[in-house]
């Protein structure tokens, strides 16, 4: 059985040791779970992810209830077919599906998970960047996946759904080491009905436009209110170059939609300004993949969660070299 040390990193840790779990078919123990959080153990999300992937792959855990800092997780094979999961508060959905696409490798059938959470919550990618954003570059090395938006779930209330349906998958080496011209600039934003009076995805749409085409980019607009529980925002800007990159901001309860929209523009345009191939946000997931198929990427910078993400890869047996920005794993 392998042991991972999760008090050296948070939530991520703990869905990429599932995932490699999974996919190798390999009992784990995980302990000291989000250690260096000030609320440690399991929270309803991890849980939900846990429970998720013990269902898909008849897997015999211990330890699985909310605080507990410690589970063993040993699953069987992946199985295929049509998985709900209700992660109960306004947890993100996008993160739970991170933990599972991965197993699109692993699968011989398609399998498809119905999720109900948050779709745009603080601490984690928004929708629109996880299906405009990370699915494209997944489906750009061999990765077939795609995700469907059924209700759109805000803070605190939660309550939106959408479902992330795979199918086998065999990966090619990754290759994200040069960036090529700026393509394509998409602006989406989303709000809650609640919000339409003020006009406000219009106005982090109109916004982020104004702002970029003074930058010379011009900018498709993509506007949407939308019926939730609780009322909310969003903005995500995406630059396609040779491959997309994302950029987001959350609405806030008194903080003015132009204000949102700046953090995100800003965000774009230091981005744009250098020689960055992926976003920070995306950098650390795509190292996993790259364990898997082998290839290189340039990352953004080497964040604490590049750094924990690569110790526990390289904890698993993967081969992954880091020179001058780039880091390779030789094709399997």
């Amino acid at each position: 059985m392998h042991t991972i040390d999760g008090g050296a990193g948070g939530g991520q840790l703990l869905r990429t040791s599932l995932a490699l779990a999974a996919c190798r078919g390999e009992a784990i123990r995980v302990r000291d779970i989000r250690g260096s959080r000030d609320s440690p153990g399991l929270r309803p999300q991890h849980l939900a992810g846990v429970r998720l992937l013990a269902e898909i792959t008849d897997a015999d855990v211990r330890g699985a209830e909310q605080g507990s800092t410690e589970i063993r997780f040993d699953p069987g094979a992946v199985r295929s077919g049509d998985y709900e999961i209700d992660i109960g508060t306004a947890g993100a959905i996008t993160l739970l599906f991170d933990t599972v696409l991965p197993l699109a490798t692993a699968i011989d059938e398609p399998l498809s998970v119905t999720a109900t959470g948050g779709t745009d919550v603080r601490w984690s990618p928004p929708i629109d960047y996880f299906e405009h954003v990370k699915l494209p570059v997944v489906r750009s090395f061999g990765l077939e996946a795609s995700v469907s938006v059924e209700r759109r779930g805000f803070y605190p209330a939660g309550g939106g759904t959408a479902t992330l349906e795979l199918r086998p998958s065999e990966l090619s080496p990754l290759a994200c080491t040069e960036r090529g011209p700026l393509k394509t600039a998409d602006a989406y934003a989303v709000a809650e009905q609640r919000l339409a009076d003020a006009d406000v995805a219009g106005r982090l749409a109109a916004r982020a436009s104004e702002r970029l085409r003074e930058a010379g980019i011009e900018v498709q607009s993509h506007e949407s209110v939308v019926d939730a529980r609780s009322a909310g925002a969003a903005l995500t800007l995406v630059f396609t170059y040779d491959h997309p990159v994302g950029f987001t901001a959350l609405g806030e309860k008194g903080v003015p939609a132009e204000a949102v929209a700046d953090d995100a523009v800003d965000a774009a345009l230091a981005f744009h300004e250098r020689d960055a191939v992926v976003d920070a946000h995306l950098a650390d997931q795509l190292v996993l993949f790259l364990a898997l198929a082998g290839g290189e990427v340039r990352l953004p910078e080497r964040t604490d969660h590049v750094a924990t993400s690569l110790r526990l890869l390289r904890g698993f047996g993967y081969e992954l070299e880091e020179e001058d920005g780039v880091v390779r794993r030789e094709s399997a």
